[in-house]
């Protein structure tokens, strides 16, 4: 099938949001039914996959604290037989899911970026795919984590690289560039990094451009703010902008992220196979906005505030 767009190769599909009950969206509860059992989220997970095959896209984004997105990945594999060779599969390991598949867990996932776990959840990520994915992050570093210090970890993460996995790490929070402009001087194996870069958060973009040089991977996440640049939420000004390209708010927020020379791959976090289609047709606008932008803090705090719906 003809891409859409030339830009669909360059855009991923993220499943944080499709492998688990609750998340941090504003407007989920109109995205998905009440009832959201496990095996209704396999399904209509797997039609979403089904959404991004049939429209080009061939990297899909996955992690252990997503629920069962490994496994919802893994099993709409095993039923596509020649599909794994194609496509590139991410996956991250140091946070796990403990919602318990309920929407009012006090607590939805866990973070623990010690060797103990890594060496606990690569044998999980492998049973859930059904074999090793391509990428493997050490899911959202922060200053705090301590992963780029622990030599142990290092040295494990090292062998797995050398068995032919792309290792790397994800940032979250308002020091994400410091942690990667560190990961960048520290000897370690990585090679890739997945960090946050959207319409109101740019902090990172300085130190993204350096990894892309360098010859790391780079891939985007949360493009649309987690729900806040699309037409439920976004600031009317930038709607506004978004109407003048003749786009929706969704796909003009993520065409402002593939506008980056060093975004390698954008992902979609959609759950519908509407959104996605809206997603997949992003391009890259005239003019990205400059007054758009919030201070880091601010942005990571409202982040941090939003719901688990």
């Amino acid at each position: 099938m003809t891409n859409a767009s030339p830009w669909v190769h360059r855009l991923g599909l993220g499943l944080a949001a499709a492998g688990r009950p609750a998340y941090l969206t504003p407007g989920r509860a109109g995205d998905l039914p009440p009832s959201r059992s496990v095996d209704d989220l396999r399904t209509r997970c797997h039609e979403l996959l089904d959404a991004a095959w049939d429209a080009g896209v061939r990297y899909v984004d996955v992690a252990r604290s997503y629920g069962h997105a490994e496994s919802f990945l893994g099993s709409w594999l095993a039923a596509r037989p020649g599909r794994r060779e194609q496509l590139t599969v991410g996956s991250k390991w140091g946070y796990e899911y403990v919602g318990g598949w309920s929407l009012d867990a006090p607590v939805h996932e866990r973070k623990d970026h010690s060797r103990a776990a890594f060496e606990r959840q690569w044998p999980q990520t492998l049973e859930a795919l059904g074999g090793p994915p391509d990428v493997y992050l050490v899911h959202s570093v922060t200053p705090d984590s301590g992963a780029l210090d622990d030599a142990a970890l290092l040295g494990a993460l090292r062998e797995l690289a050398a068995t032919g996995v792309r290792v790397g790490l994800s940032t979250s929070g308002p020091a994400q560039g410091a942690v990667l402009e560190r990961a960048l001087r520290a000897d370690t194996p990585f090679s890739v990094v997945q960090s946050t870069w959207n319409l109101l958060e740019r902090s990172a973009g300085p130190v993204l451009a350096q990894a892309h040089d360098e010859g790391w991977l780079v891939v985007v996440k949360e493009g649309v703010a987690n729900g806040r640049l699309t037409a439920a939420a976004a600031d009317p000004a930038i709607a506004a902008l978004a109407a003048v390209e003749g786009q929706t708010v969704d796909a003009f927020a993520l065409g402002a992220v593939l506008r980056q020379p060093f975004a390698d791959v954008v992902l979609s976090g959609a759950v519908t196979t509407g959104q996605l289609a809206q997603n997949l047709a992003a391009r890259p606008p005239a003019v990205v906005p400059d007054g758009a932008a919030e201070p880091p803090a601010a942005y990571w705090s409202t982040r941090s505030a939003l719901p688990w719906t």
